[in-house]
């Protein structure tokens, strides 16, 4: 394996597939004065620079673990065709190419197909459109230069690529986006107690987070039981599980009798397995709602001078004996000042002229108010919004950077009010801003003030999502003097940097939840995965470990083949959830092979989920699985290498 990259990213990809997989790796990173660190802006307040000072040092211990996962490190400024050559491209069987800039991978891509056509490529690009079109030029060159050449593997051995999980020889393309990948994650904790989503192409698998029943009850376990909480996620000086916390840690896909003897411990389950939110707001792009015209203040004035008018004329009803509606017309008149001067009626009508004109008098800088209120809404609807007078119960979003903006969308397709702040009118999420109409307050978040005008105060929860790591943890210190117990959850670079962060603030604030999160941490699983050839369709993280959902061939799989569901089911490893079948065919039966799982474009194929313990699954079947990144290794992993597992 070749792993390419610039940032965290590779890294943690690197030792990914060293630790989990068992593979062997050439990491290519810059050299070592080439690698820029995340600048520090803004003014750090005395609370966020003690926390630094606290967390660096664990950072430091840790020795940044990540770039250990290497059995080769090469050092190039940029993937040349000479630094892949030398990298072992020719002879790799999968090359990932995580540079931050879409031009150098694609660069380096198009260079690395014409070296090895039968590599397998996965490659970071955050264009979606521009990934979809390059995907299908890459796999189109390693087809027709395999057709045209003599079969054999990468290293000229015929035999290459045989046998369960090796290397398929199929010189395929697989585009990721580090942004896609931890967006629905990153959302889903925002709403933390709620739900934890995973996009799997049109289909949302939601997994709920649900407290330990009380005495006597009995908790719903929905269609299965994903994991069962750490035991210390009750102790503020506790800390998310992790791989080493043993026992006390989370337990993924606990069987019947661990579910059942784990008393007093929270569990994630599968509540449902598809979804589609509710639609945005109805109305035409660019044309405000009637309420948004007028201010609610501008609405009472014109409502209380109604209610004038219409005393006024009821008045004159009464003192004239007019009928109601010549009342109407005469207070109108008088109003606009446009009636005869009442200097020969007696005195009642004279007070009410007076009276009548003192209003209309009033009336004049209201409507004129309205009308230049009303134009301003018209000229201001393509632009930013403004957060609404009132708004609460809302989610703050801080960044819209290339995380920023894909959460932006995740909650928004989700019909959750957000509130976003943004130092950069630049930024590249703020078309999409204000394509979905999403209040944005301009300004640095490490100002006075502007979390304030994003209503902190009055939110559900905080998302701190810029670049930069201090002004995230300086943000969430500042919304938690605001409001103590606000949800809160920031984006940090390193993963020990987010895991101290979290003890520390945990320890500091026990009745509000705290959750950091390194982005690296979230996407590295899917990179691993589509580098060994499997298709993840997405990863829950369940406190500090990660689910994996993937859809794999039961053909050339003992673990599965032959066995019924409930067989083929191992603990703590892996456990089948769902079945593909072709329309129209009996369940169970073979799999539409075109298509992705789960998509919505899939023709002739559905998901079929609640299947029996009983079913026997058959070499022709293809089933969605959860499974850890240690099971999913074992199942898959390349036996022609490794022998029979990890």
């Amino acid at each position: 394996m070749v792993v390419c990259g610039d940032d965290g990213l590779a890294h943690r990809l690197a030792a990914e597939l060293r630790g989990v997989y068992r593979e062997q790796v050439t990491l290519v990173v810059p050299p070592s004065g080439r690698r820029v660190r995340q600048p520090v802006v803004g003014r750090a307040r005395a609370a966020s620079a003690a926390l630094l000072d606290m967390v660096n040092a664990a950072v430091n211990r840790s020795g940044n673990g990540d770039q250990g996962g290497a059995d080769r490190e090469l050092e190039a400024t940029e993937p040349t065709e000479d630094v892949l050559a030398d990298a072992g491209v020719e002879r790799a069987t999968a090359l990932a190419l995580v540079y931050d800039d879409d031009e150098t991978n694609i660069r380096a891509a198009l260079t690395a197909r014409r070296l090895n056509p039968r590599l397998r490529l996965v490659l970071r690009l955050y264009n979606r459109r521009l990934g979809q079109h390059i995907e299908e030029l890459l796999d189109q060159s390693a087809a027709l230069a395999t057709r045209d050449g003599s079969g054999s593997g990468p290293d000229g051995d015929p035999d290459a690529g045989t046998g369960a999980g090796a290397w398929s020889g199929s010189g395929s393309t697989t585009v990721l986006s580090d942004a896609d990948t931890a967006a629905p994650a990153l959302a889903a904790t925002a709403l933390v107690g709620t739900s934890k989503i995973v996009d799997t192409d049109g289909i949302l698998l939601r997994a709920v987070e649900r407290h330990p029943p009380a005495p006597g009850e009995v908790a719903d376990p929905g269609l299965c039981t994903l994991a069962l909480l750490s035991a210390t996620s009750n102790d503020p000086a506790g800390t998310d599980g992790s791989e080493d916390s043993g026992e006390q840690g989370p337990q993924l896909l606990p069987d019947a009798a661990a579910v059942e003897a784990a008393t007093g411990r929270g569990t994630v389950v599968l509540e449902q397995v598809s979804y589609s939110g509710p639609p945005l707001p109805a109305g035409r792009a660019g044309v405000p709602a009637f309420g948004e015209l007028f201010s609610r203040r501008l609405r009472w004035s014109l409502a209380g001078l109604a209610a004038c008018v219409v005393a006024l004329a009821v008045a004159l009803m009464v003192v004239t004996g007019d009928h109601p509606l010549h009342a109407t017309y005469v207070t109108l008149l008088d109003l606009f000042s446009i009636n005869e001067p009442a200097h020969n009626d007696d005195v009642g009508r004279q007070i009410l002229q007076l009276l009548s004109g003192f209003v209309g008098l009033l009336l004049l800088p209201v409507l004129l108010a309205a009308v230049l209120e009303a134009l301003g809404t018209f000229r201001t609807a393509s632009s930013l919004r403004k957060p609404p007078r009132g708004l609460g119960g809302h989610v703050v979003l801080l960044g819209l950077g290339k995380i920023g903006t894909r959460v932006l969308t995740r909650l928004r397709e989700m019909d959750i009010p957000v509130v976003c702040v943004e130092a950069d009118p630049e930024a590249r999420g703020m078309a999409t801003a204000r394509r979905l109409r999403v209040p944005v307050v301009l300004g640095d978040v490490t100002q006075e003030g502007v979390l304030e005008a994003a209503k902190i105060h009055r939110a559900h929860s905080l998302l701190a999502l810029t670049s930069v790591d201090t002004t995230n943890l300086e943000a969430v210190l500042y919304a938690r003097s605001v409001r103590s117990r606000l949800r809160v959850v920031l984006r940090l670079y390193d993963d020990d940097f987010a895991t101290a962060v979290y003890r520390t603030l945990r320890a500091a604030h026990p009745r509000a939840l705290t959750r950091s999160r390194s982005v690296t941490h979230l996407a590295a699983p899917s990179f691993a995965g589509a580098m060994m050839g499997r298709q993840i369709l997405g990863a829950i993280p369940v406190e500090r470990r990660v689910l994996l959902f993937a859809a794999v061939e039961v053909a050339g799989h003992p673990q599965l083949e032959g066995k019924t569901v409930g067989e083929a089911f191992r603990a703590g490893a892996w456990r089948v959830l769902a079945l593909e079948v072709a329309d129209g065919a009996a369940g169970g039966g073979r799999a539409g092979s075109g298509g992705s799982v789960g998509s919505s474009g899939s023709v002739g194929s559905r998901l079929v989920w609640e299947l029996p313990d009983t079913y026997v699954l058959r070499g022709v079947d293809r089933v969605v699985l959860a499974a850890t990144r240690r099971g999913l290794a074992e199942l898959l992993g390349r036996r022609a290498r490794h022998g029979s597992g990890v």
